[in-house]
């Protein structure tokens, strides 16, 4: 019986976290797919939380839900972003679109057919996952990702570096005819141009 209502409630949540998937890249309004974003993220979690996976679940609802996720939806509602324009030259980068996306089809059909020819690779593996009893998964996951996967781990901070400013850089757009502060200019200043003395006519004032 348990094992049907853990199986019932997989299908539910997998469902609905592709479900919500697809209205994030399907809707016309940007908050109502952050919104989506949220929860698919919340589905996620829930199954980590069937696999026992429940220090990922938390982080994924700590992290992603109550950190980016809100950010986004922030920005999305703050920021004057025209997402018609930068829809419209989105036609240009599709090639290159689309070639990253035939790459990640023929690593997931690698992988698929890996498992499907080889279905005892997971008792292969050169780390095997430890007994529960001896080590929990937290410990356990901080283990191979602080020793063996390290490297991969910097790496993968690079990159959300990199997309962070990517994304800045994309959406800061300066506006004219709003007044800056320019630290140079105001140095720089001297006696002549720090002050500006104008005479006045008797009765002629502000």
């Amino acid at each position: 019986m348990l094992t049907g209502l853990a199986a019932a409630f997989f299908y539910l949540f997998a469902f609905i976290a592709v479900a919500s998937a697809f209205m994030v890249i399907a809707s016309r309004n940007p908050v109502h797919s952050v919104l989506f974003l949220i929860l698919t993220f919340i589905n996620a979690a829930a199954l980590f939380l069937l696999t026992g996976a429940e220090f990922l679940a938390m982080i994924l609802l700590v992290v992603y839900v109550g950190a980016v996720a809100v950010l986004f939806l922030f920005v999305v509602m703050m920021l004057d972003v025209d997402f018609a324009e930068m829809k419209s030259g989105a036609l240009q980068y599709a090639p290159i679109g689309a070639l990253v996306g035939i790459v990640l089809l023929g690593e997931l059909v690698v992988v698929l057919g890996g498992y499907a020819f080889t279905p005892d690779l997971a008792g292969s593996v050169a780390l095997p996952t430890p007994d529960i009893a001896a080590r929990h998964n937290t410990a356990a996951l901080g283990d191979i990702l602080y020793t063996d996967y390290i490297y991969y781990f910097q790496i993968a901070g690079i990159v959300l570096l990199v997309a962070m400013i990517g994304a800045i850089v994309l959406t800061l757009h300066h506006r004219e005819n709003i007044k800056r502060q320019s630290i140079s200019v105001q140095v720089g200043r001297d006696p002549a141009t720090a002050i500006e003395i104008k005479k006045v006519e008797t009765g002629k004032g502000i």
